[in-house]
């Protein structure tokens, strides 16, 4: 939920206007509106190449997964792979506009450490194809957009860690 739902539905619970501290939050939160915004959009506009380079990464560093007997083992189970890769990515941008990780959790986070254990999925490999996508994310940026992204990435990793 964003700081701006999060403020209304807490001074509302309270039958109360909003405080100069929840208003200043508020105006913080939209003044970084533009960066927000333009990192997803530099997220979204490269996904397909994020997702390939954080792809290769990890299967460069873990080549037991598309190895026989591997979870991204054929081409149809690394497709499915990569598939996810982009889920993660689409999460992340998620949590970028709107400024909290709220979107993540309940989009995406929620039950996804069990469905993977169920799948048989290593969570290890799935927490280090997040810091590839990271890495190939924070390649296209800079400084507070980076910086910004950065952590909605660290959320997910710690999430699948």
């Amino acid at each position: 939920m964003s700081i701006v739902s999060n403020s209304i539905i807490n001074a509302d619970t309270e039958a109360r206007y909003l405080s100069p501290g929840e208003l200043d939050q508020i105006k913080s939160f939209v003044a970084g509106g533009q960066r927000r915004l333009r990192v997803a959009q530099v997220l979204g506009e490269n996904r397909e190449r994020i997702v390939k380079q954080a792809g290769g990464g990890l299967f460069q560093k873990r080549p037991d997964l598309i190895s026989p007997g591997g979870n991204a083992y054929g081409e149809e189970m690394t497709a499915t792979c990569l598939r996810d890769v982009d889920y993660y990515l689409r999460l992340v941008t998620y949590g970028v506009v709107a400024g909290d990780v709220t979107p993540i959790e309940e989009i995406g986070i929620i039950g996804a450490r069990e469905m993977y254990r169920a799948l048989g999925t290593p969570l290890e490999a799935m927490a280090e194809v997040v810091r590839e996508l990271k890495n190939a994310s924070l390649g296209l940026l800079t400084g507070a957009d980076a910086e910004e992204a950065g952590f909605y990435f660290d959320y997910v990793i710690g999430a699948l860690s």
